[in-house]
């Protein structure tokens, strides 16, 4: 869809409104031909402050690919706190509504941040749809990649709806009838019916929807299906520095297989990557996680940025949804000496390390008694203390990275304020072959309008299209609705005279008088009330 600039400008100031300005760089004033935008990645560093990123340059000794991209600042705040969790800061870039702490996909309960309406009581938890959504409407193909679980906050935010970010059953359940062409993560025992409650084997379920079900590098690469389905870790797959590559595929390699993939759809497609675990070593406090995760997640930007550039027809944006550690470089103990210390102050203790704080507990034995000789081989540090010693020795599995990464931060002079999120701006990185792309200071909810504005769809339109109340709906026909839990696997009954309906809660199926039918959109509880797309209203006549 291409826009003459004044046009272009008043649609980004308008849903800018109460920001301090939003401007479109490098859009042509004259009538030219311009190239056409059909295809959005979305790439997240979650948790990534620009402490992280400046540091990461220093330690890489280049540029990184995200640098030519810099064009502002996005304000990260949720709908009643002034530092966001992941799940309501990457609806915002999904949906373009601000949501509460631990809602994923649907609206707060509360709004009370300077500036915000209040949210009506109708419209509490009520499911809004993402960019994904709109855009595989639209036509588009679509995926998501993450380093975490693929259920966690971030992916499930582009593709579920549920305000309890936790419930990894029902964000799981809805991604596997997403519909999402393109699927590759961590998480994969999440999926196998054993680890559920409603005891379903959705691995059979993604197979018998036509997914290439894929769990390594090999399987990835040789895969030439249209639809693919990546579990490589049980749980979140390992930092990168830590990843064994014949186990694991790096970020940059699924940002490239998905990109294959979904660029054979005509139409276009939608694309969120996220390296998940910048976020995680920022919560430790482990500098060498967060340098880790920064290269690899910048290597998947180089990936997508050069498709753009070739093709000259898909529009990058790249942000993390919040800051996380308050990560300086230079700490207390540099107060007196901090413009006489040499960059090997800061980098040489951190060039030393082989693995992550995370890593390095696969490298202990049993008893922990080799805890002086691992830290000297794997991070160069040759002076514990008999506190650290004993701090390593006594750390719980799969929190080690909490134990070392102040130990070196200590030795680098790296500084943190906490071990939690933070609320500055953060840095907007974007590219589009026309040059239109935001810049200035912009709301974390302009991110999700300016995407689904360059391809060519609405997000308040398809709302309306998949999240119709169900009870008001179907009893405004004359029907009678009913819920039946089933044992864990609820489903709605509608009846009107002879005809019946079954609607599957968080999947997209329905039984029509006992035959299937596959619906646009799962059918959703938000723990409140039921949604339904519309197309499954219009099954009762």
């Amino acid at each position: 869809m291409r826009l003459k600039h004044k046009q272009t400008a008043a649609i980004l100031l308008s849903a800018a409104i109460g920001t301090a300005g939003i401007s479109v760089a490098g859009a042509a004033a004259q009538e030219t031909a311009q190239p056409v935008v059909k295809n959005v990645i979305i790439l997240i560093p979650d948790g990534m402050s620009v402490g992280g990123t400046t540091l990461t340059r220093w330690y890489k000794g280049a540029p990184l690919a995200l640098d030519e991209m810099a064009s502002g600042l996005v304000r990260t705040y949720s709908s009643d706190a002034a530092i966001a969790d992941s799940a309501p800061a990457g609806s915002a870039f999904a949906n373009g509504h601000k949501s509460h702490t631990g809602f994923v996909g649907v609206l707060p309960d509360v709004a009370n941040m300077p500036g915000l309406a209040p949210i009506a009581e109708a419209d509490k938890r009520k499911p809004v749809a993402s960019v994904l959504e709109a855009a595989k409407l639209a036509g588009k193909s679509t995926g998501v990649i993450a380093t975490s679980e693929i259920m966690h906050a971030t992916p499930a935010d582009f593709s579920a709806h549920y305000p309890d970010r936790s419930n990894y059953d029902a964000l799981s359940e809805q991604q596997v009838y997403a519909g999402m062409d393109v699927v590759l993560g961590g998480g994969g025992k999440f999926f196998a019916a054993e680890n559920r409650k409603d005891k379903e084997n959705l691995i059979s379920e993604i197979e018998r929807l036509g997914y290439d079900y894929l769990t390594t590098p090999q399987e990835l690469k040789n895969s030439n299906a249209s639809k693919i389905w990546g579990m490589f870790a049980p749980a979140a797959m390992a930092y990168d520095m830590d990843r064994n590559p014949d186990k694991e595929p790096s970020l940059a390699e699924m940002t490239q297989k998905a990109i294959d993939v979904l660029s054979k759809n005509d139409n276009g497609f939608f694309l969120m990557v996220e390296g998940s675990k910048v976020d995680w070593a920022a919560h430790a406090n482990d500098p060498v996680g967060i340098i880790s995760d920064v290269l690899s997640f910048d290597d998947a930007v180089k990936v997508a940025l050069d498709y753009a550039k070739t093709n000259k027809d898909t529009a990058i944006i790249a942000v993390t949804d919040h800051g996380n550690g308050g990560l300086t470089i230079g700490n207390k103990a540099t107060t007196s000496t901090y413009d006489k210390e040499p960059l090997s102050t800061f980098l040489a203790p951190l060039q030393k390390a082989k693995l992550t704080g995370e890593g390095l507990e696969s490298v202990l034995n049993a008893d922990r008694s080799n805890i002086k000789e691992v830290m000297a081989d794997y991070f160069g540090i040759t002076d514990l203390t008999d506190a650290e010693v004993a701090a390593i020795k006594s750390a719980k599995a799969g929190s080690l990275n909490y134990t070392v990464g102040p130990m070196i931060s200590d030795r680098a002079r790296i500084g943190w304020t906490t071990g939690g999120h933070t609320g500055e701006d953060v840095v907007l990185y974007s590219y589009s072959p026309n040059g239109d792309r935001p810049t200035g200071v912009i709301e974390n909810t302009d991110v999700a309008k300016y995407m689904a504005r360059m391809l060519g769809v609405s997000l308040d339109e398809a709302s309306k299209q998949l999240f119709v109340p169900a009870r008001d709906a179907f009893e405004a026909k004359g029907a009678s609705v009913a819920w039946e839990d089933n044992q864990g696997n609820p489903y709605i009954t509608v009846t009107k005279g002879n005809t019946s309906l079954k609607l599957h809660i968080f999947k997209n199926i329905a039984e029509l008088n006992g035959q299937p039918v596959q619906l646009k959109g799962n059918i959703l509880f938000n723990g409140i009330s039921t949604f339904v797309p519309q197309d499954a209203v219009d099954l009762i006549p």
